[in-house]
C-alpha cells in the first residue's frame, strides 16, 4: 500500500463522495478513483459501496479506515518536528475553518497575517466541524477553527471567543420595533436553519431548548447567505451571530431577552508538534479575538 493511496482512501471517507474528494485534494476525480482501485485490488475486495454520486464503507472499507488514519497521523507527526526544526517563521500551514466563521472573522482580516509572515505558505479548507476532526487527525489540516464544545481525546481545544446570538427579523416584522426578544415567544413562528452538522444550528437548537422554545423549522440550507435572504423578503426568521452583522441589510437584529452566546476555539492535533508558523497563527487569533470579544463586551454604567 502506498502511502498516497492511503490519503486518498480517507479523503473519500471524509468527504463521502469521490468527486467531493477530489476537489479537496486538488486531483482530477479519475487519477483518484484509480488509486482506490488500485488500493481495492491490494486488499482483494472493495473499500466502497457506490450509491449514485455518495459512497459507504464495506465491512473492509470499515476495518481499514482506522489503521489508515492512525498511519497518516503517524507520518504528519514526524513531518511536524522536522518542519518545528527550521529556523525563522515559514513553511506550510494548513489552516481548517468552518463556513460561520471564515467570511466573517478570518477571511476580513487574514491580509494582517499574510503581511507580518509573508514566507509562511498559508492555506486554507473550509469545511464543516466533523471533516476538520479528521483532517486534523490524519495531518491534512494543523489548526482548526471552529464552535465549541469539541470532545475529542486526540484534539487539543481552546477557546477564543464567545460572541452573543442575536434574532434576526424582516425590517417590517413586528419583532423589529421590540427592545428584547424572548425565545419562548417565537412559537408560532418560521424558523430558518441550517443543517445538520453545523455548529452554529447546534447553538441555536441549545438556546432554544434552554428557553424551552419550540421552533416551527420552515427551512434549512448550508448557506447563512440564503437565510439571509429569506428573512430579507419576510419568510422566516432566525438566530445568528453578531459577526454576521454585516449581511443584515434589510434586516433587524433583536437582542435576546436571556442573552444567549457561541463559543469559538481553535483545535489541533494532540500529538502533533506545534510548528513555529502555527505558534504565530495561533498568537494572531488570539489578537484578533480579544479585539471581538472586548466588542462584545457589556458596557459599564
Amino acid at each position: 500500500m502506498e502511502v498516497h493511496q492511503l490519503r486518498y482512501f480517507c479523503a473519500v471517507v471524509r468527504a463521502g463522495s469521490f468527486t467531493r474528494a477530489a476537489e479537496q485534494l486538488g486531483i482530477a476525480q479519475p487519477s483518484l478513483s484509480q488509486q482506490i482501485r488500485a488500493l481495492e485490488k491490494q486488499v482483494g475486495m472493495p473499500l466502497f459501496e457506490r450509491l449514485g454520486r455518495s459512497v459507504r464503507l464495506t465491512p473492509h472499507g470499515e476495518a481499514l479506515r482506522q489503521p489508515a488514519m492512525e498511519i497518516l497521523q503517524q507520518i504528519a507527526a514526524v513531518k511536524s518536528s522536522l518542519a518545528n526544526m527550521h529556523e525563522g517563521i515559514r513553511g506550510k500551514l494548513r489552516i481548517g475553518v468552518v463556513p460561520t466563521i471564515m467570511p466573517y472573522l478570518i477571511a476580513p482580516r487574514i491580509g494582517e497575517f499574510i503581511k507580518h509572515f509573508p514566507e509562511v505558505d498559508l492555506q486554507f479548507v473550509e469545511e464543516l466541524t466533523p471533516g476538520l476532526l479528521e483532517g486534523l487527525q490524519v495531518g491534512d489540516i494543523d489548526v482548526a477553527v471552529t464552535g465549541l464544545p469539541v470532545r475529542n481525546p486526540d484534539v487539543v481545544c481552546c477557546e477564543l471567543l464567545r460572541e452573543p446570538l442575536f434574532l434576526l427579523v424582516s425590517q417590517h416584522h413586528e419583532l423589529a420595533r421590540k427592545d428584547s426578544v424572548a425565545l419562548s415567544d417565537l412559537k408560532n413562528e418560521r424558523f430558518l436553519l441550517l443543517k445538520e452538522g453545523h455548529c452554529l444550528r447546534n447553538d441555536v437548537l441549545v438556546a432554544c431548548t434552554r428557553a424551552r422554545a419550540e421552533l416551527n423549522a420552515v427551512f434549512e440550507t448550508n448557506h447563512l447567505e440564503s437565510i439571509f435572504q429569506l428573512v430579507r423578503a419576510s419568510f422566516g426568521l432566525t438566530l445568528v451571530p453578531a459577526m454576521a452583522a454585516s449581511l443584515a441589510q434589510g434586516c433587524t437584529l433583536v437582542p435576546l431577552s436571556e442573552p444567549n452566546s457561541r463559543r469559538i476555539g481553535y483545535l489541533r492535533a494532540r500529538r502533533h508538534a506545534v510548528s513555529r508558523p502555527m505558534r504565530e497563527f495561533i498568537t494572531w487569533l488570539r489578537t484578533l479575538t480579544a479585539s471581538e470579544n472586548a466588542k462584545n463586551a457589556p458596557a459599564c454604567a
